[in-house]
C-alpha cells in the first residue's frame, strides 16, 4: 500500500527526518513509536507532502514524492492531525460533509455509518463543532477524514489528552476502520493501545527508525525500550 525509503525533512536548516523506511502493507494498522521530538509527525507530514521531502514514497505502486498535499489527498492518503482542525462554527454535520471528495456509492464509510457507529454525534449533528468535547472533536475529524473514502489514513496522536474510556473508543474505532479494508499507520505516545492494535511498529529515534517488528517482538526486545521509548 504504502512504501517509503530514505525519506528526509527539513525545517529551515534543521534535518528532522534522515533517511526514514517503513511499508503499510494492505489493512495493516502500523504505529511509529519513539518520545517527543524524533519526528514522528514529521514523518506523516512528509508523506504529506508538507514539509516537501526527498526520498522515495510509494502509494499502490505509484510514486507520490513531490506531489502537493492535496494531490496525494484524491490518490486515497486521509490525514488526520494531532491539532483536530475542525471548523468549529460548523455543525457536526457540515464538517462531516466537507470530507466528502465525490458522491461513490461504493464508498466504504458515509454519513449513515458515521450516525450508526457514534449515535453522540447524530445526537449533536446540528451543534457547533466547537461545542463537542476533545474525545468527540477526536471522532468528528476521523470519521471527516474517513467519508473521503481513503484507502490509507495517517492519524497523529488521536488520544492525546482524552479519558481513559474515549481512548478505548478511539481504539475501538480504528479497528473497525482496519476491518473495512482501510490500511492505518498511526503515531501514538500511548504505548498500551499501539501494542494491543497494531499489526506491526516501529521505533523512532532522532530521525531515523531504530526498530521494526510485531508487537510481541518489541515486548522481547528490552534494550530497545529502554533506549528508546522509557522515561
Amino acid at each position: 500500500m504504502l512504501s517509503v525509503r530514505g525519506l528526509h525533512a527539513y525545517y529551515g536548516k534543521s534535518h528532522i527526518l534522515q533517511g526514514v523506511d517503513l511499508d503499510v502493507g494492505d489493512n495493516e494498522i502500523v504505529s511509529i513509536l519513539g518520545r517527543n521530538g524524533v519526528g514522528r509527525s514529521t514523518t506523516l507530514k512528509a508523506i504529506m507532502g508538507d514539509p516537501q521531502p526527498a526520498g522515495e514514497i510509494t502509494f499502490k505502486g505509484g510514486a507520490i514524492t513531490g506531489r502537493k498535499p492535496h494531490e496525494i489527498a484524491h490518490l486515497g492518503i486521509g490525514f488526520v492531525p494531532e491539532e483536530r482542525a475542525i471548523f468549529p462554527s460548523l455543525t457536526v454535520e457540515q464538517n462531516l460533509l466537507l470530507g466528502v471528495k465525490n458522491a461513490r456509492r461504493d464508498s466504504r464509510w458515509s454519513l449513515d455509518e458515521t450516525w450508526k457507529l457514534f449515535p453522540q454525534l447524530k445526537e449533536r449533528a446540528d451543534a457547533p463543532g466547537g461545542a463537542l468535547s476533545g474525545g468527540e472533536q477526536q471522532m468528528l475529524t476521523m470519521c471527516r477524514t474517513l467519508m473521503g473514502n481513503p484507502d490509507l489514513i495517517m492519524v497523529d496522536e488521536p488520544t492525546e489528552g482524552l479519558a481513559p474510556q474515549m481512548v478505548e473508543r478511539i481504539g475501538e474505532l480504528l479497528q473497525e476502520i482496519a476491518r473495512r479494508g482501510i490500511s492505518i499507520l498511526l503515531v501514538e505516545q500511548r504505548l498500551v493501545i499501539a501494542m494491543r492494535i497494531s499489526h506491526r511498529v516501529y521505533v523512532m529515534g532522532h530521525g531515523q527508525m531504530v526498530f521494526e517488528g510485531t508487537p510481541a517482538e518489541l515486548t522481547a526486545a528490552e534494550n530497545i525500550r529502554h533506549e528508546w521509548l522509557e522515561v
